[in-house]
């Protein structure tokens, strides 16, 4: 099993400057999977009401995702999250949350899930991502994870736990320097870096993406777009694009590291396109490939000449 992405899949109603829309597809394991899905297998764990019909998982349908891990809960409702944004993109304003079904989400894998290759532990409470790592049989070739600034603010000690057992970390700025109290980045990564894992990669919304190992620092712009319609689900996508493609790879070396933080910043490029994942509908691999190409070409150089 290539990658296994245990998160939320839900309903959104967002409102940004340029629309709305009461009802859509969100949750950080959908948008995940859709973007790793286009580089290699997926098994999805999350857990829907029965108000997610057969037109809602649609958006799985035709793509290398496995969901026989989406479970089903009659008679309950799905993870509702509304949220509104300014002409501030990079700061989303949460108007209501419900947690519905995802409440008493206690996610149980199957034998063929406790075997997986990649493990992502998208962004829910840093117990369960625990007991999700310590549920696989042996361990995992990537264990990665996400997390958020309420994680922060009230399970701090939970967090710094799994951050001391996994390899790599997706983490925006503001939640380094929340975690850590440092006003500079690198100094802020170098210190979740000492407490165990061999990666941090720094979502910086607009501006990029700065990943910082061990033994060296890497940062990669993002890509220009005149029309930036929706950024709901844009640093999944991104997560989704990153580790697919390293799954998708035999070796985890600086260079393939590098080229993932491009692919995951393509996908991301186009989730914020449209509302939901209506843009990650309608684009192929080619299209992939070809945007690729362009940020080769955008952040390309010579060297000096003396």
């Amino acid at each position: 099993m290539p990658i296994l992405v245990v998160g939320s899949v839900a309903f959104d109603a967002l409102q940004t400057p340029f629309g709305k829309v009461d009802r859509c597809i969100g949750g950080s394991a959908t948008y995940f999977s859709v973007a790793a899905s286009f580089f290699t297998e997926v098994a999805l764990v999350a857990v829907v009401g029965d108000d997610f019909s057969e037109a809602d998982a649609s958006i799985f349908e035709g793509r290398n995702i496995d969901v026989s891990g989406l479970q089903r809960i009659p008679g309950e409702k799905t993870f509702f999250w509304s949220g509104e944004y300014g002409y501030d993109l990079n700061v989303a304003k949460t108007r209501d949350t419900q947690l519905n079904v995802f409440a008493n989400f206690k996610p149980e894998l199957s034998d063929s899930q406790r075997n997986a290759d990649v493990l992502f532990l998208a962004n829910i409470q840093p117990e369960l991502q625990l007991d999700v790592l310590h549920q696989q049989e042996k361990r995992p070739r990537i264990v990665a994870l996400d997390t958020m600034n309420l994680w922060i603010d009230i399970k701090r000690d939970a967090l710094e736990r799994v951050f001391r057992e996994v390899d790599l970390i997706i983490i925006n700025e503001a939640e380094v320097r929340q975690f850590t109290k440092e006003a500079n980045l690198i100094k802020g990564a170098r210190s979740i870096l000492a407490l165990g894992p061999q990666t941090l990669v720094i979502k910086r919304g607009e501006y990029g993406v700065l990943m910082v190992t061990k033994d060296a620092v890497f940062a990669a712009p993002a890509y220009p777009l005149e029309n930036v319609f929706d950024p709901t689900g844009a640093g999944d996508t991104f997560a989704g694009g990153f580790l697919g493609y390293l799954g998708s790879r035999s070796e985890l070396t600086d260079r393939e590291l590098r080229r993932a933080i491009i692919f995951g910043s393509v996908l991301a490029s186009f989730t914020v396109e449209k509302f939901s994942l209506d843009r990650l509908r309608e684009i192929t691999l080619r299209d992939v490939y070809e945007r690729y190409q362009d940020f080769r070409t955008l952040t390309h150089f010579d060297d000096h000449e003396a």
